[in-house]
């Protein structure tokens, strides 16, 4: 039989400071007591208290800005959290990070089809045609602008927890996407395609909507096999 692992003390803190946030009723952009009143409170020296914080940083919950404080963090109720220390993928994982995103971001765009509010359109739009500015401009910055499409239409699904794996996969392989784009090297194509889906999902029709986001993948996926 294995040993229990017991917790330790940082362990103990880090679970104190996410019950200080929760039970205070804190959101994120708060900010929250200082090192030392917080290692008055807690009873601890504040080298134990710096890695119980660095920890929670780490995470997302908490943002420690210097010379300002500390302030509760935008993930601080994530589910699904990137992994910050992601080494870059070869052709092959490139092809499976595809995959893993023709799997989730289809039935997705139905979703946003049938949930979205008229509103959430209009911001959909908007996210396209920043888009289409840059189509003429930088790589980054296009790349930016299209990740925000996929990223808004996830979240416009309505499922928190799938538009948290969305975002992470797309912050986690960030570099890979920006490959990909470089690869696919057609930005009309790639503009028009998300064009498609837009209007399907501003047509109300899911069934169009998970297919143009599909198609759009698989596109995208054909033309890196054959081009790695």
């Amino acid at each position: 039989m294995s040993e229990v692992t017991r917790p330790t003390l940082s362990d103990a803190l880090t679970e104190r400071m996410l019950e200080l946030i929760r039970e205070g009723g804190h959101r994120p952009g708060d900010r929250l007591p200082s090192t030392r009143e917080l290692s008055q409170r807690f009873a601890v020296t504040t080298p134990t208290l710096r890695e119980a914080l660095r920890r929670l940083e780490a995470t997302g919950a908490i943002e420690m800005r210097h010379g300002s404080g500390i302030y509760v963090g935008a993930a601080i109720e994530r589910i699904v959290l990137p992994n910050p220390n992601m080494r870059e993928m070869a052709g092959a994982q490139l092809l499976e990070l595809l995959g893993a995103r023709i799997v989730i971001e289809p039935p997705l765009a139905a979703m946003a089809a049938d949930h979205a509010t008229r509103e959430d359109l209009g911001s959909l739009r908007h996210v396209l045609e920043e888009a289409g500015r840059h189509l003429r401009g930088q790589d980054a910055e296009l790349h930016e602008a299209n990740m925000t499409f996929h990223r808004a239409t996830a979240r416009l699904a309505g499922n928190s927890v799938l538009d948290e794996v969305v975002d992470s996969l797309l912050t986690v392989h960030g570099p890979e996407q920006q490959q990909i784009l470089q690869i696919f090297d057609d930005r009309r194509r790639d503009y028009d395609e998300h064009l498609a889906i837009l209007e399907a999902i501003e047509a109300r029709d899911a069934a169009q909507a998970e297919e143009r986001m599909r198609s759009h993948l698989l596109d995208v996926k054909t033309v890196i096999e054959n081009r790695l």
